[in-house]
């Protein structure tokens, strides 16, 4: 919003300074400090409305220390996280950007679904909630229209090369390139091409098409390759939506983590829209996604400035209204980046805990099945709640696995590089 007011005070009346809105950096710190001002605040506010209304979270008795003790804690402070995002994004994002129109789709959906699941649990006092098949429909929804615009949408394109070129000539134009420190060169190089390609984590031709799923069988099969590619983009949002879920477990965790992740996507999207950049590092460059550096940056303050009344002891719960918008968020960025393949790594905490809890529970139902009583392999699934049960305070199972999602991190940007 704010960018478009300040070109046309720059273009109409020669405004001193107005020039500073068309840079990506600017809008990205603006937004940061927008969302951590707006998180902080809002979240004051709302942290006294629910305890004036006795919002409370519904406990059950999992017989964890210190658990019981969370009775009647806030819950919904998701809505901090979404406000904290939205606001910043409508202020200072182009939003006639699709990836931008994407992000804020996605945070509204799951933040709806999410909501609802809240003032189910709160408000009607049933603490299953919103049913499991009808979060899993809202989630199938999301991934449709994502995979369906990323597909047939004519603004979603990557940079591929016209022709390729000898050894000797790309030589000379890679010196002429960083002399020029211009992407006019490279834009004479390239050409954009819609084309439904990710990348492969450490392979050095690292680009695979998914209508390779397809024709392998037969090349007439390629006119349906939006379909398999829809469906992967469906499983994607469904899975590490939930995964954010059920990270969700004790104070800081989801959200510390999702802030973690959140940079590491600002560094791919800073990289993947600069097309200097991705030319040095040899990575896809998607032209217009540079924008989504302004998103991410309302994402990882808002994450952060939730953790001030997240953090242990918790002062409010995110609720699922904040962590099936997180999950959500964090794939469909990936997506849109052409990431998707890096998530194991990259969602490595959410990829553990989702696993532990479907080991968990395989395994219970085959040992009961075979010597009639249930077996556990950890003591409490998710695994958060295995170290629980081992003892370990709160605050240290954060601290360590937010080190770890560190390492993830680090590792997934390595990435770029090594291959």
């Amino acid at each position: 919003m704010l960018y478009y007011l300040f070109k046309y005070f720059r273009e109409q009346f020669e405004l001193s300074g107005a020039g500073v809105f068309q840079f990506i950096s600017f809008r990205a710190l603006m937004a940061i400090i927008f969302s951590l001002i707006i998180s902080l605040l809002l979240g004051k506010a709302l942290v006294r409305f629910l305890q004036k209304q006795q919002i409370g979270e519904i406990i059950r008795d999992l017989g964890l220390e210190g658990q019981m003790k969370k009775q009647g804690t806030p819950t919904m402070g998701g809505l901090i996280i979404l406000g904290a995002i939205l606001i910043p994004t409508l202020l200072f994002a182009r939003i006639d950007n699709v990836y931008i129109i994407i992000m804020l789709l996605t945070t509204v959906w799951l933040g709806i679904i999410g909501f609802m699941d809240d003032y189910i649990k709160v408000f009607k006092k049933d603490k299953r909630g919103l049913s499991g098949g009808f979060k899993v429909i809202g989630q199938v929804g999301l991934g449709l229209i994502v995979g369906l615009t990323l597909y047939f949408n004519d603004d979603v394109t990557v940079l591929r090369e016209k022709v390729k070129q000898d050894a000797s000539t790309q030589n000379e134009y890679k010196r002429a390139t960083t002399l020029a420190s211009s992407d006019s060169l490279l834009r004479d190089r390239f050409v954009e091409a819609k084309a439904p390609i990710t990348t492969i984590p450490f392979v050095k031709n690292h680009e695979f098409n998914y209508s390779k799923l397809v024709t392998w069988i037969d090349d007439a099969l390629e006119q349906y390759t939006w379909i398999i590619y829809t469906l992967i983009v469906i499983f994607i949002i469904t899975a590490v939506s939930n995964g954010a879920n059920i990270t969700d477990g004790i104070d800081g965790l989801a959200t510390g983590t999702s802030a973690i992740i959140g940079v590491t996507l600002g560094v791919f999207a800073y990289v993947s829209g600069n097309i200097v950049a991705a030319n040095y590092l040899n990575i896809m460059y998607i032209p217009n996604t540079g924008e989504l550096v302004i998103f991410i940056a309302a994402f990882v303050g808002a994450c952060i400035g939730f953790l001030w009344y997240n953090s242990y002891p918790a002062q409010v719960f995110m609720g699922d209204t904040g962590s099936l918008a997180l999950g959500g968020i964090i794939a469909s960025l990936a997506i849109i980046l052409r990431k998707e393949l890096l998530i194991p790594i990259l969602c490595g905490i959410f990829l553990v805990e989702n696993l532990s809890v479907m080991i968990q529970v395989s395994y219970f139902k085959y040992t009961k099945k075979k010597y009639g009583e249930g077996r556990r392999i950890f003591k409490m699934s998710p695994l958060h709640h295995h170290y629980q049960k081992l003892d370990y305070p709160e605050p240290k199972i954060v601290t360590r696995f937010w080190i770890i999602g560190i390492m993830l991190a680090v590792l997934t940007i390595v990435t770029l590089k090594l291959r």
